[in-house]
């Protein structure tokens, strides 16, 4: 049975508690949660919302701001012009498919360390890196299969896209496109 979700009240205050240790917490212990997978919920102490999210939205955000940033800005702008657009959704579903991708590469290598260097060895950053130098063509060849297979899930998509638009509107005629069906017939 795995554990029951822990609940994180955030007062008005901008306080963080974790009733589940009865004690307050900061940002860093929330985020210690995450590395540690686990399961909470983070609900405004009056109304119960849910402000899960926008707590994760912070830390990312507080990660961002110090070190080395993960998304340039280029992506963050990208990214933005999605919101309020017919492609927000496909997008956020694209880039939630190649997170799970990632870390399905990420599994692989760690699988193939574990082989290299045994379970009970522990797995420093130094050991990490030179893993990885050992490893490089064979990271290569998993980034351009995930890349290929990020591309064509996209493609895939946006083939969906556009068929579901074309069942949509195949009963109204549009000046300049074909009706439907004209276009399978010249292939």
């Amino acid at each position: 049975m795995s554990a029951p979700i822990r609940t994180i009240k955030k007062y008005p205050n901008r306080r963080l508690y974790d009733t589940a240790n009865s004690g307050y917490i900061t940002l860093a212990d929330v985020k210690q949660m995450v590395l540690e997978q686990l399961e909470f919920q983070v609900v405004d102490a009056k109304s119960g919302e849910d402000l899960t999210r926008s707590i994760l939205l912070q830390i990312i955000l507080d990660e961002e701001s110090g070190g080395l940033p993960m998304f340039s800005s280029e992506m963050l702008t990208q990214m933005i012009r999605f919101y309020g657009t017919a492609q927000q959704t496909m997008m956020g579903q694209y880039m939630e498919q190649n997170v799970k991708a990632f870390l399905a590469i990420q599994k692989k290598l760690q699988d193939q360390a574990k082989q290299v260097y045994g379970d009970k060895m522990m797995l420093t950053p130094d050991l990490w890196k030179q893993f990885m130098q050992m490893q490089a063509p064979a990271m290569q060849g998993m980034l351009g299969n995930y890349l290929e297979q990020s591309a064509k899930l996209f493609m895939d998509m946006q083939q969906r896209m556009q068929d579901q638009t074309r069942g949509m509107f195949a009963a109204f005629p549009f000046p300049g496109f074909p009706p439907p069906g004209d276009d399978d017939r010249k292939r």
